[in-house]
């Protein structure tokens, strides 16, 4: 039986896809994003191992609180690292009639095998992807993430040819991310796809620094503040949020 290490779960979610939703945040991240957040997410060995079953059992006692749009999403870390555990949950969600969103950086994506023929078996099962691309520029990306995003773009394309409903989410990084050029590039990879259903727009906040304190790591963006009001605007703007 697949485990999955969970490193924490959110009752009411309201911002990770449609409806109100069961989150389970998974642990593990290959990433290293400079305005992390949740830097305690990335050693999956730092989770708690749950079966699929078990997960889904405490989900359940929620669902008469989803409504017609709710559901269970799958965030992280980055979810995919557990593919296999990602595949037996939502295979089980989807026999039990639950909306399924996957929230993911598209990080682990690959169309070598063993991953890509899972990824296939994954897609069956899963109604909605949120698709974080962090910087549409490859070498700022890399300076970004430490990785780079040929592979992300890829996933993109892919999930476009294959018709699947996707949520875009972009985070607004001042000094970083926040720069007319590059969300002009964005706006215009975003049109080569045809099945964007809608663009989000997150700034960037420091509400985490703690945490890079409290594990004893240097956080890169030292002095640099969330965005204004004026420049998520714009950004809002560029991206055309409203009208996707």
């Amino acid at each position: 039986m697949v485990q999955g290490y969970v490193h924490s779960l959110e009752s009411f979610g309201s911002v990770d896809g449609p409806g109100v939703r069961y989150v389970i945040f998974l642990a593990g991240c290959a990433m290293r994003c400079q305005f992390c957040h949740n830097p305690d997410t990335w050693n999956m060995q730092t989770g708690t191992p749950y079966t699929a079953d078990a997960l889904l059992e405490k989900a359940m006692r929620y669902r008469s609180y989803w409504g017609e749009n709710g559901g269970i999403t799958v965030s992280g870390g980055e979810p995919l690292l557990q593919i296999d555990f990602l595949i037996e949950l939502f295979r089980k969600a989807k026999e039990q009639g639950i909306h399924t969103t996957l929230d993911t950086s598209g990080n682990p994506f690959t169309r070598e095998e063993p991953f890509f023929g899972k990824f296939q078996e994954l897609m069956q099962y899963t109604d909605l992807f949120l698709l974080d691309i962090k910087q549409i520029d490859d070498e700022q990306h890399k300076i970004l993430t430490g990785c780079t995003n040929q592979n992300i773009l890829d996933l993109a394309g892919y999930l476009s040819d294959e018709k699947k409903p996707v949520w875009i989410r972009h985070v607004l990084v001042p000094q970083r991310s926040d720069n007319d050029e590059y969300l002009d590039r964005l706006r215009a990879f975003l049109d080569t796809l045809q099945n964007v259903e809608r663009v989000e727009v997150l700034p960037y906040h420091t509400l985490g620094v703690y945490k890079w304190k409290e594990l004893g790591l240097s956080y890169p963006l030292e002095g640099i503040d969330p965005p204004t009001k004026e420049r998520i605007e714009n950004a809002k703007e560029k991206l055309r949020t409203r009208t996707v």
